[in-house]
């Protein structure tokens, strides 16, 4: 039996569906790692095809097509970066405003450090400026809880490298609580799931061109 999954939309073309944090996006090597969210969905919707991924333990909105032409028109969106995302996240530590970024009008700052793989330690990556590609982040601080010593970020990828939000946050000092690949075992809240959620989703629909807006509530 298919584990119930909450669906925001579905037609003849895509569907957008919420990934449960813990859950692989698409199936990984071996047995043991073939329950994934694609194969979830297709289970339901023979046709759903991937469009693009989320890391295992972030949680939050997933795109998926259902037929291979528009697959190809989305995939190109995300590749042009025509399609907006949005997430939420909860680091370590009392994030300030001085961390050599200016703020536009709205609060938010950018994040501008190149990501490469770091060979010995994959599937890690580092910020690297001799060999990392182009990497930028816009970043907002929502909340802060003095007395947990967190603070709750909203976040905008500007390009989609993998572990993009967790390095660039690791980077300026802040890692995302419960992030088991980047944080520090001795930091509070280590054992918990990576709190980072991927909130919001707009992108043009691939036939009518329709403009299209998702939101999931974020649940941390």
């Amino acid at each position: 039996m298919t584990p119930h999954l909450l669906f925001h939309h579905l037609d003849d073309d895509l569907l957008v569906v919420d990934k449960p944090a813990g859950l692989l996006a698409v199936p990984g090597r071996g047995e043991d790692k073939q329950d994934c969210l694609s194969a979830r969905v297709q289970h339901i919707y023979p046709n759903a095809l991937v469009v693009h991924r989320l890391d295992m333990a972030t949680s939050g909105l997933m795109l998926m097509a259902r037929n291979p032409s528009a697959q190809r028109v989305l995939s190109l969106a995300f590749a042009e970066r025509r399609v907006h995302k949005r997430y939420a996240a909860v680091v370590h530590g009392l994030v300030t405003t001085h961390l050599n970024s200016l703020a536009d009008a709205d609060g938010w700052r950018l994040i501008d450090l190149p990501i490469a793989v770091d060979w010995p330690n994959r599937p890690l990556r580092v910020i690297n400026h001799d060999m990392g590609k182009p990497s930028q982040t816009r970043w907002r601080i929502d909340s802060v809880d003095a007395q947990a010593q967190t603070t709750r970020l909203q976040l905008e990828p500007l390009t989609g490298r993998s572990h993009q939000l967790r390095v660039h946050l690791l980077a300026l000092g802040h890692p995302i609580v419960g992030d088991a690949l980047y944080g520090d075992p001795g930091l509070k809240g280590f054992e918990q799931r990576l709190l980072l959620h991927a909130s919001a989703l707009a992108f043009d629909h691939p036939v009518t061109g329709e403009k299209l807006s998702f939101n999931s509530l974020v649940p941390f």
